[in-house]
């Protein structure tokens, strides 16, 4: 059986287990540990030194063992080896060494099948931090998670990206300092990796951002290196409707593998799940939807061009025309507050930018074929008027194949997504295989 076909029996089993547990309440480490983990563990190849013959099971690395341990397809020392066909002595070599190194516990007793019971073994989550960051154009939110996905605390403060990149980020190393100081003491200490999401393109692969329209003075800025400077540990860097994406997908879609995450706020993007992983595109700006123009309009954009989506459904642009007719509206919660209010105008644009969305939406569910669109950003707290100008466009436009199973939800994860997802991010880089395999290099016994 080959690496893919391995994987995408993985996840089926993973996709079954979880519809024959239509009764069970799923924890935050549950859902993301059953996939991240899983893709963590196929996103890296196989290294040259400890892999066989193609069609090799997995689990021949430390790291490897990691993977399967939290992924929870082997959480005995008996499973790992017959999953891997490892000897029982490497096995214990492997499982001692993450031990060890405080990867795992070895505490509670599995089910027997005769016998005395075996130990089982399972993620280490104290002692392991992970920081999520969402950066906003007029916020940012920083949480703390631990290494399972299980978010421990968060913190939202106003701010203006426009104020460039040295005062936002020392606002967040501050705001992160405080919250990992508010523990026992050893927070700094205990962090493992961060990751940040940010309101522009990102070169994902150097987590600089390229040209970003909203964020002046950020242009290829190296907002990795600001924070491996000062915490010593990797930073990952991505648009911040990619991380959306990926919490929405690890903790409320866990069973939807093509799945497209439209954030309606100031501007709009859209982060794309492909079997289960985030699709960024060649560069990294896969999915900036905001920019694609909408029938013949000229509205004018801040990108530079006219007739762009974002010009014309976004909430700063939406706030500008409730302005010119007299409303007070400075930006998207105001709008929000307008159509609670039943203001009639604010409910007749925001209906009108759902179906404008709904337009662009159309071509990309002929063209992508998602199970799910999930919608959020500040203008899908008013989601009842927005998904169903989004919907009537969609339904309407759509190819009928491609909308035969399709769901329009708002989003179920809410104003934490982003954070949650820079730091789903982030733990999927700590336990990547490599990763691992890397933090025990210093043992012998993981040789």
């Amino acid at each position: 059986m080959s690496c893919q076909q391995l994987k995408h029996k993985c996840l089926q089993h993973q996709r079954l287990d979880f519809a024959r547990s239509s009764n069970k309440v799923w924890s935050t480490a549950e859902t993301i540990l059953k996939v991240a983990t899983v893709n963590a563990y196929f996103s890296s190849p196989l290294s040259s030194d400890h892999s066989t013959a193609p069609g090799a099971p997995p689990g021949q690395t430390p790291g490897e063992v990691l993977a399967l341990i939290g992924s929870g397809v082997a959480v005995t020392r008996a499973e790992i080896a017959r999953r891997t066909g490892l000897a029982r002595s490497t096995v214990s070599q492997r499982v001692d060494a993450l031990i060890a190194h405080g990867f795992i516990d070895e505490d509670s007793e599995a089910p027997s099948t005769g016998g005395r019971p075996p130990r089982r073994l399972s993620l280490r989550t104290h002692d392991h931090a992970i920081a999520g960051v969402d950066i906003g154009a007029s916020h940012c939110r920083v949480g703390l998670l631990d290494i399972s996905g299980a978010l421990l605390v968060a913190r939202e403060e106003p701010l203006t990206i426009e104020d460039g990149p040295e005062a936002v980020l020392g606002h967040v190393e501050r705001t992160l300092r405080m919250l990992l100081e508010a523990g026992d003491g050893n927070g700094p200490r205990t962090l493992r990796a961060i990751g940040v999401g940010v309101p522009g393109p990102v070169e994902f692969s150097t987590g600089r951002p390229v040209d970003p329209p909203i964020m002046p003075g950020w242009h290829h800025y190296p907002i990795p290196d600001f924070f491996e400077e000062r915490f010593g540990v990797r930073a990952l860097v991505d648009n911040d409707v990619n991380v959306m994406a990926l919490a929405e997908q690890r903790r409320a879609f866990f069973s939807t593998l093509h799945l497209l995450y439209l954030k309606v706020g100031t501007g709009i993007g859209c982060g794309i799940v492909a079997d289960g992983r985030i699709h960024r595109g060649a560069r990294g700006s896969a999915g900036d939807i905001g920019h694609i123009r909408v029938g013949e309009r000229e509205e004018p954009c801040r990108c530079g061009n006219s007739g762009c989506l974002e010009a014309i459904a976004g909430g700063a642009a939406l706030a500008e025309q409730l302005r010119e007719l007299g409303l007070e509206a400075v930006g998207t919660l105001d709008i929000v507050q307008l159509v609670r209010e039943g203001n009639r105008e604010a409910v007749r644009m925001v209906r009108e930018a759902g179906r404008a969305v709904g337009e662009v939406l159309s071509g990309l569910v002929n063209f992508f074929n998602p199970e799910t669109v999930v919608v959020g950003g500040a203008l899908a707290a008013v989601h009842d008027q927005l998904l169903a100008g989004v919907r009537e466009a969609v339904y309407r436009r759509s190819n009928p194949l491609a909308t035969d199973v399709l769901r329009i939800e708002p989003s179920r994860i809410g104003e934490n997504a982003g954070a949650i997802g820079a730091g789903i991010l982030a733990i999927e880089h700590a336990l990547a295989p490599a990763q691992i395999d890397r933090a025990l290099t210093t043992d012998a016994s993981a040789v």
